[in-house]
């Protein structure tokens, strides 16, 4: 990669940050916080302290507990993170406080709670998303859960020390606001873990065909034909009769489907077939590589 494509790839990077770390304070300071939804995270904790604090009449900021609870993570963490990460992620959790100061000024959006809990999921998840493709983190229980594994405890995983730190986040919440506020949270945590996933995976999901037939040939030159779809032959063997096999591979979308079944079995009434969803596709036809 040269000179130029790396700058344009960092620029592509740090842009990804910027709109992420913006929808995720969007998320926390117009849904969540209103509501009073412990999500897990630094974020959760800021949310407690800032209700704890407001009560003693001196509420601290959601940004000053997020950048006071971090800065002391991301000098123990140093270690633990690549050099080009510990940047990119302090920058990230820099860039979040001032983002959550900033946001403040916005109204909350009015609602009942199910409503702020999903749709701080969905801004929420989107968010996370795109600063994970840009390489980068906000730190909070995901620097702390890198850190417990790297110095204490090296046989549990990273994803269980992080559920574990923000279940335990989620718990300090239940006894702040009350398990009617923690399960609507909870709604809050699997919305915007299944947009996470569906950001990152793609939406443009399709169809993997294998077709097992005598008429492999004819069915691959109609694929082509009608569907302009490639389609990949695999050398397989039946091994009731122990007979060698051609077993086609076909890559379509969803809306393709009922055409490639009627293709098929207009050549091979027997043809055996297996249809399976496919979450991304990067190449000719489909999504270009973007990564």
């Amino acid at each position: 990669m040269d000179i130029s494509q790396t700058r344009k790839q960092q620029v592509r990077d740090y842009l990804l940050i910027i709109a992420g770390t913006y929808l995720m304070a969007f998320s926390i300071v117009s849904f969540w916080q209103p509501h009073y939804l412990v999500t897990g995270g630094v974020s959760g904790l800021a949310i407690i302290v800032e209700d704890y604090t407001y009560g003693m009449g001196f509420p601290i900021p959601l940004w000053a507990t997020n950048l006071a609870l971090n800065i002391p993570l991301f000098l123990l963490g140093f270690k633990t993170m690549g050099k080009k990460f510990f940047i990119r992620s302090l920058f990230t959790m820099l860039l979040f406080s001032m983002a959550m100061q900033n946001l403040t000024y916005l109204p909350a959006i009015p609602g009942d709670i199910l409503l702020g809990s999903l749709f701080g999921g969905v801004f929420s998840g989107i968010g996370v998303a795109l600063i994970v493709r840009g390489m980068s983190s906000t730190g909070g229980t995901v620097l702390l859960a890198a850190i417990l594994h790297n110095k204490l405890f090296k046989h549990v995983s990273i994803g269980k020390l992080i559920f574990a730190c923000d279940f335990l986040v989620i718990i300090v919440g239940l006894i702040a606001f009350g398990p009617e506020r923690a399960m609507y949270a909870v709604i809050g945590v699997f919305a915007a873990a299944k947009v996470t996933d569906a950001v990152l995976e793609g939406f443009n999901f399709a169809k993997a065909a294998y077709i097992i037939s005598d008429e492999s040939e004819a069915i691959a030159a109609e694929i082509f034909k009608q569907l302009d779809r490639g389609a990949t032959k695999i050398s397989a063997q039946g091994m009731y009769t122990g007979e060698p096999r051609g077993m086609l591979m076909c890559v379509i979308s969803a809306r393709e489907l009922v055409q490639l079944k009627q293709l098929v079995y207009a050549q091979d009434k027997s043809a055996f077939m297996i249809v399976a969803e496919v979450r991304e596709v990067l190449g000719e036809g489909f999504t270009a590589h973007s990564l």
